[in-house]
């Protein structure tokens, strides 16, 4: 099982800002869909946005304007740049690679936004 390597949460007051990374192997990035969810407590896993293997991006209307993905193929890393972060972003953020039929998950970075 391929494994995505996450780093990046944190706390951070209203306002703040955050960068996720992760990185996968190279057997699934060049071709693979990625992307981040989340989890808040008590609720279900969500989309938080997704990036093609051509570049092409998705956002959840929640953080449109406020969250950037991106991923450079030289590292085999995505980045999300998390802006104006809010209390309600508060969550269990996961990668996601998705290739064909296969999906890789990642262990999941804490991410707190204090009031």
């Amino acid at each position: 099982q391929a494994q995505l390597v996450e780093s990046g949460g944190g706390l951070v007051q209203a306002g703040g800002s955050l960068r996720l990374s992760c990185a996968a192997p190279r057997t699934i990035f060049s071709n693979a869909a990625m992307g981040w969810y989340r989890q808040a407590p008590g609720k279900q896993r969500e989309l938080v946005a997704i990036i093609t293997s051509g570049d092409s991006t998705n956002y959840a209307d929640s953080v449109k304007g406020r969250f950037t993905l991106s991923r450079d193929n030289a590292q085999r890393t995505v980045y999300l740049q998390m802006n104006s972060l809010k209390p309600e972003d508060t969550a269990v953020y996961y990668c996601r690679g998705e290739l064909g039929f296969n999906v890789y998950w990642g262990q999941g970075t804490q991410v707190t936004v204090s009031s």
